[in-house]
């Protein structure tokens, strides 16, 4: 969802994930874990999709008080920590909404997915030192986000 920014279309290029995994794989290398390799996959379908077709602003596609991307806590924390981490949130999303798409992507496979560098890398195919620099531009541009200015 954070690569494409519509919940729809997210849950398209999720089917069309495991009906790619289906028909391909053949292809799978056990060499990586399965993961990384479904992870390219739906990477490259999103990429696919992007490439055909501009992404909308997504300002226009929330209802009012709705914040992007707002991701659900799992815990059982006071309000006061639900507020915070709505809050907290709402800034990285919207920092988020103006990184470039390798910054953005290199960040929620390393942060939201929880992926190593090796892994990401194969994922985006590029080398190692990419992904660091991706990542290290990425948490740099989110920075003011963080401190609450925009960029």
């Amino acid at each position: 969802m954070y690569l494409t920014g519509r919940r729809e279309l997210a849950e398209d290029l999720f089917q069309e994930t495991w009906i790619r995994v289906l028909e391909r794989g053949h292809q799978f290398n056990d060499k990586y874990s399965f993961s990384t390799w479904l992870f390219a996959v739906a990477r490259n379908l999103a990429i696919d999709h992007m490439r055909r077709k501009q992404p909308a602003s997504l300002d226009g596609l929330l209802n009012d008080g709705e914040a992007a991307f707002d991701v659900p806590a799992t815990g059982q924390p006071t309000a006061f920590d639900m507020t915070l981490q709505r809050e907290q949130n709402e800034q990285i999303s919207a920092g988020m909404e103006h990184l470039p798409a390798e910054y953005r992507e290199a960040l929620v496979l390393r942060f939201q997915e929880g992926m190593s560098l090796d892994e990401i890398a194969t994922v985006a195919n590029v080398p190692l030192g990419t992904v660091k620099s991706r990542i290290y531009r990425g948490l740099s541009a989110l920075e003011p986000w963080l401190k609450g200015s925009p960029l």
